[in-house]
């Protein structure tokens, strides 16, 4: 807040101008805006302070106000309390102050005359209405008189006295006769103003006895009629004439006084004969023109809207043959009160400074005094912040308890004014009343407004920024208006992107973000050309555009500026109009006219239509350039250029284009100066100061650009002070201790003379100081060292040359350098919300602290331990930020049941303040992860045994583990599930009680009092029986595996022994005719022989077998995962093994890959070649060479 300083009286008036321009805040009329500010009662409408009502209806007598909250109202009548309650006839519309007094069921008006006055009242103030005069209108009948008749001489003037009743408002007379006919005026015969019917000489037609003055009384809408007069005219031989004499007024001179503003009616009746004839004059003045009128035949002079010039000696002469006769009427003008300055509402800050004026006028001046919500001043409560100066209240360092509805009464003895003004006080955060994500649309090169609409208290101040994390915008490329609108004078193509703009106070900060689009002008790359065509020919214009691709384009034709015939020989394509069978009716102006959602262009050509045979074609070309070009007429400021164009090759030339070449700064670079209409050979040119001009001119006609003419001679124009100052003024500071000035030097053509410099000036913001300034060379930066850290500093930057200063420049506000902050956030605190998010808390730091623009803080987390492990491990922090002056946040990404750190520091320019205590924080229990693994060994005929590791996270005390199993059948259907529950402190289980070859899924997952983690799953098979169970055998390199057979349980081993032992019998046979016929038996000639369909061979790639069947059952075997020598299950395993089911696998492979091992219960190594065993086969051994 600025100082207060003592000011003369004489420089009072303008500073409190000045202070109530500066310190009233203007709310913008957003309906939703109003309906949440707190608002002072404003009287919107009343009766009028005069207000004459019809006796035979209710009278309402309007008080309507509006305010936050809404005000109630009361009346005085009278100057006492009007207690409406107590009266039967008197009631109050709901939501208003408006009374309605019943008279049309039995109230009289005539009771409820007198003066009123309404009050609106609420918790911010209470404002008045006028003082409202209620009076019934009147129309009183006329006194019964008896009227004798009027015998007039021929010649002689006569008055007819009408005399109405004195009514309320008063009549409006007219004469009429018994046929309700107006009576006829003229020069002679006339109504006066005071409703006499005045004869200036009377004659024999006027003669009659129904001349009858009626008065009609608007108010009651009915008419009163005076008894009719008789005239009687009698004629004398010879009629005498006679010189002019006045009739009304009388005597020479009269006086009138009228107030300002109304209309002055003066009036000169004359009798004579013949009749006079009136004329008017202001003695020493003329009569005001445009205001001023004749009526009544020029009896009567009006002068509207009459002010205190209007005063003065105004006559009146009357004039016939005879002579003449005048009078003089003395007219002052006074006034009732009229503003000057009314008072005018206003809306500060707390704390800021402001006035309410009162100034008023009149004839005599109007005495001036104040009351504050209805209450004179002088018995109001006392408020330490107003001060009251005669037409002025001066207010300082308001608070929101000033809050207040004051009247200003200007009076004197013509009448009076009241006037309510409000002042608010109110504390508002920041508001932006554009709609959020608007999106604007423009053309390249055209402006870009976008609006951002704002209101607080005290004002924001509004900053735009482009994109997310974009800079703030300056520079000359962006207007900024006082309204919030962003103003890019010439969008480009990369203006395109979100827009947000920020508004911010001492209560708050808001931004919202809109959208821009800059679309690719609408071009016509092809324009129509002229074109000669032959009568009955065809001819086609073309019309090929190119547009943004996001806007839809319309082409529309036109001839002559007028839509094309409805002829069916006119073809519109999408880039041409074609004419069928040209007529002579053809000939014109074809115009293609491209149109889209936010620009349009045209081109026209000329179609001619000429008889057979053409004419030659005419050959159009660009002009030739201008010559002979001379200056004249040299000034300083100043010079007339003239040239001769060339030829125009049957074109005609539109425009002249004149460019200037700067010799002194710039030599050899040709500039646009202006342009003139083609029929133009001359110009006067504005020049600038110190400049060493050449001028060329190019011509232009619809083919193209001429050539530029030769440069005309040089002319050096005198130097002289500059014209402006340099742009872009900033101030911004590198270090904590100074202050760097830059701006945008001026160009050489600029500089208007030798020895440009620059003188810059600074003094520290809202600090009684005086300016310091200091002269630098033509350079644009400046450094101010030793300032304060983070001050505004008003800036400003003067350019001078060697002939002396440019005008005042203006001020900008910059900063002195930032500093790191000083003081770290208080008061943090942690809500966990759950066990991976958390919310966190802090005050904000004093801005003072802050030493820089607040950036926003940032909060640093990092987890200490686990509490399940109690293990501490690198730590790794967090960063998050929060822009702005955000005091909360929320963490997400926790890790359940583990103890974290955090602090917060607040951020600015220059970087991070210190940090805030450290604040320790645990974060509840969640589900655990997944088991480390499970894998499954020492698989048997009814059990498998299960081992697994903890979960990596276990996120929690674990309470146990889940384990799910159900077997799979042949056709991968599931079985019935079966859950066991598994104490957290065990690490293997032995599941027995399987059933035998049976393939089982598993489902195991571990338990926190939170729930169950994620499971892992694991699938594996039960082997055969005990002989089975085969384990890998070690060879030279490759894996030998055996034929898995299917056995049966225990239950039946009897039987089995027995068809073993038949088995072999007849084995022993078959081996003994073999031999003796000499032949060998191998073990593939054998698969070849019993080619059984359900036995598969041995797939060569990876040694693997098929599904066999038992030869008496058929039940095929499922083929189980290939388990690894380890027993742990893995779940990319799918290919049998018979390694996985048993121990003591002894065989080989003959070279075409025929089986040729045998199942043993040893291992013992067969011989390299034959077939024949050494041994005699056992039971099983010759039951899988039978096989």
């Amino acid at each position: 807040m600025m100082k207060r300083k003592s000011i003369s009286a004489g420089k009072a008036s303008l500073v409190l101008v000045l202070c109530q321009m500066i310190s009233a805040l203007d709310v913008p009329l957003d309906s939703k805006l109003l309906e949440e500010l707190l608002q002072p009662p404003t009287i919107t409408q009343q009766s009028p302070k005069d207000y004459i009502v019809d006796p035979r209806e209710n009278i309402v007598i309007q008080c309507e106000a509006k305010g936050k909250p809404p005000p109630s109202f009361s009346w005085t009548r009278n100057g006492t309390h009007f207690d409406i309650d107590k009266d039967a006839q008197v009631t109050m519309k709901p939501n208003s102050g408006t009374l309605v007094i019943n008279i049309m069921n039995g109230g009289k008006a005539e009771a409820y005359e007198g003066v009123y006055q309404c009050t609106a009242r609420n918790e911010r103030g209470a404002a008045i209405s006028n003082n409202i005069v209620i009076r019934p209108s009147r129309s009183p009948l006329w006194t019964k008189e008896k009227l004798e008749p009027n015998q007039v001489r021929e010649g002689d003037s006569l008055v007819l006295h009408c005399r109405p009743p004195v009514g309320l408002p008063p009549p409006i007379i007219f004469w009429m006769d018994n046929a309700f006919q107006r009576l006829p005026q003229s020069e002679r015969v006339s109504q006066g103003l005071n409703g006499d019917l005045y004869f200036s000489n009377v004659q024999p037609e006027d003669t009659r006895e129904d001349y009858i003055c009626y008065a009609r009384f608007n108010h009651t809408q009915t008419i009163q009629q005076k008894q009719p007069i008789s005239v009687k005219v009698f004629s004398t031989k010879p009629v005498t004439e006679r010189q002019p004499i006045l009739l009304t007024p009388t005597g020479s001179t009269s006086t009138k006084v009228e107030l300002r503003g109304n209309v002055l009616l003066l009036e000169c009746i004359a009798a004579g004969l013949p009749t006079p004839v009136i004329r008017w004059i202001k003695e020493g003045g003329e009569l005001p023109a445009n205001r001023t009128f004749f009526e009544n035949f020029k009896k009567t002079l009006k002068i509207l809207d009459v002010s205190e010039a209007d005063s003065g000696n105004y006559k009146c002469i009357a004039r016939n043959i005879l002579g003449s006769a005048h009078h003089v009427i003395s007219v002052t003008v006074k006034a009732a009160p009229y503003w000057i300055t009314a008072p005018r509402n206003l809306v500060l800050s707390p704390g800021e400074d402001g006035t309410l004026i009162c100034r008023a006028n009149g004839n005599p001046k109007p005495n001036i005094s104040w009351l504050v919500n209805g209450v004179p001043i002088a018995i109001a409560p006392e408020d330490p912040s107003r001060k009251v100066d005669g037409d002025t209240i001066i207010f300082s360092h308001v608070q929101e308890r000033s809050s207040a509805v004051y009247q200003c009464n200007a009076s004197n003895e013509y009448g009076y004014l009241l006037a309510n003004a409000f002042v608010n006080v109110l504390a508002e955060p920041p508001r932006i009343l554009t709609p959020a994500n608007k999106m604007y649309q423009v053309i390249a090169d055209s402006p870009a407004l976008l609006d951002c609409a704002y209101f607080g208290s005290p004002k924001p101040e509004i900053e735009w920024f482009k994109g997310v994390k974009g800079s703030i915008l300056r520079g000359n490329e962006y207007v900024f208006h006082d309204n919030g609108t962003l103003e890019i004078p010439v969008a480009q193509k990369d203006s395109t992107g979100t827009y947000t703009c920020v508004a911010r106070n001492e209560l708050g900060k808001i931004q919202n973000e809109v959208h821009l689009e800059v679309k690719d002008p609408t071009m016509i790359i092809k324009q129509p050309e002229y074109k000669v065509i032959q009568r009955y020919g065809q001819v086609s214009f073309e019309c090929i555009i190119k547009h943004d691709s996001t806007l839809f384009a319309t082409v529309i034709w036109l001839k002559d500026n007028e839509e094309l015939p409805d002829d069916e020989r006119f073809l519109v394509g999408k880039d041409n109009l074609t004419i069928m069978n040209v007529t002579d009716k053809d000939d014109g102006t074809y115009t293609c006219i491209v149109n889209t959602t936010l620009d349009s262009v045209s081109a026209s050509a000329v179609l001619t239509v000429v008889a057979a045979p053409p004419t030659p074609a005419i050959i159009y070309a660009r002009p030739n350039p201008p010559f002979d070009l001379e200056l004249t007429g040299q000034l300083e400021r100043s010079v007339e250029l003239s040239w001769i164009p060339g030829d125009e090759n049957n074109s005609p030339i539109t425009t002249f284009v004149i460019e200037y070449e700067d010799g002194l700064h710039e030599p050899g670079v040709w500039h646009y100066q202006t342009e003139v209409p083609g029929t133009q050979t001359t110009i006067q040119l504005k020049l600038s100061p110190y400049v060493n001009y050449s001028f060329r001119v190019i011509a232009v006609n619809e083919i193209g650009r001429s050539q530029p003419s030769e440069p005309s001679e040089q002319y050096l124009t005198k130097s002289a002070n500059p014209d402006e100052n340099p742009s872009n003024v900033q101030g911004i500071g590198s270090e904590p201790d100074n202050l760097v000035i830059t701006w945008e030097s001026l160009t050489g053509f600029q500089s208007n003379g030798p020895g440009l410099q620059y003188k810059v000036s600074w003094r520290q913001k809202d600090v009684d100081d005086e300016w310091t300034s200091v002269i630098v060379a033509n350079v644009s930066k400046y450094i101010v060292s030793g300032t304060p850290t983070f001050v505004p500093y008003e800036i400003k930057v003067q350019a001078l040359n060697d002939l002396g200063y440019a005008p005042e420049p203006s001020e900008v506000i910059g900063h002195s350098g930032e500093d790191l902050p000083m003081v770290a956030p208080g008061n943090v605190q942690v809500h966990v919300v759950n066990s991976t998010l958390a919310k966190v808390h802090w005050d904000p730091v004093p801005l003072k602290s802050v030493r820089g623009h607040l950036q926003g803080y940032k909060v640093y987390y990092w987890k200490v331990q686990s509490l399940s492990r109690r293990s501490r491990r690198h730590v790794e922090k967090k960063i998050l930020t929060f822009r702005g002056n955000k005091t909360f946040g929320m963490l997400p990404g926790l890790e359940p049941y583990s103890s974290y750190k955090l602090n917060v520091r607040v951020v600015n320019g220059k970087g991070e303040g210190p940090a805030s205590p450290d604040k320790v924080f645990k974060t509840p229990e969640g589900v655990p992860s997944s088991p480390s693994f499970l894998k499954i060994t020492n698989p048997t005929l009814d059990s498998l045994t299960l081992e697994w590791g903890s979960p990596t996270h276990p996120n929690g005390v674990l309470i146990s583990y889940i384990l799910k199993f159900q077997p799979i059948n042949n056709t991968h259907e599931l079985g019935p599930l079966v859950e066991i529950r598994i104490p957290a402190n065990e690490s293997s289980l032995i599941l027995k009680n399987l059933n035998y070859s049976t393939r089982y899924k598993f489902y195991f997952n571990a338990q926190t009092s939170v729930g169950s983690g994620s499971q892992i799953t694991e699938e594996a098979v039960t082997v055969m029986d005990e002989a089975g169970i085969l384990h890998p055998a070690v060879g030279a390199g490759k894996a030998m595996a055996s034929r898995q057979v299917d056995i049966a349980t225990q239950g039946w081993f009897i039987g089995l022994m027995c068809a073993v032992a038949l088995l072999i019998l007849i084995l022993l046979i078959v081996c003994f005719i073999r031999r003796n016929k000499g032949g060998k038996y191998p073990v593939k000639e054998k698969e070849d022989a019993h080619a059984d369909p359900e036995i598969q061979p041995m797939k060569e790639d990876d040694g693997t077998f098929g599904e066999y069947s038992d030869a008496e059952d058929h039940k095929p075997l499922k083929k189980g995962s290939r388990t690894p020598s380890d027993r742990t299950v893995k779940k990319e395993d799918s290919d049998d093994s018979l390694v996985d089911y048993g121990e003591g696998v002894n065989g080989q492979f003959n070279e075409d890959g025929s089986f040729i091992g045998q199942y043993s219960g040893k291992k013992e190594k067969e011989p390299a070649e034959g077939n024949e065993s050494s041994e005699a086969p056992s039971p099983v051994n010759a039951m899988n060479s039978f096989v």
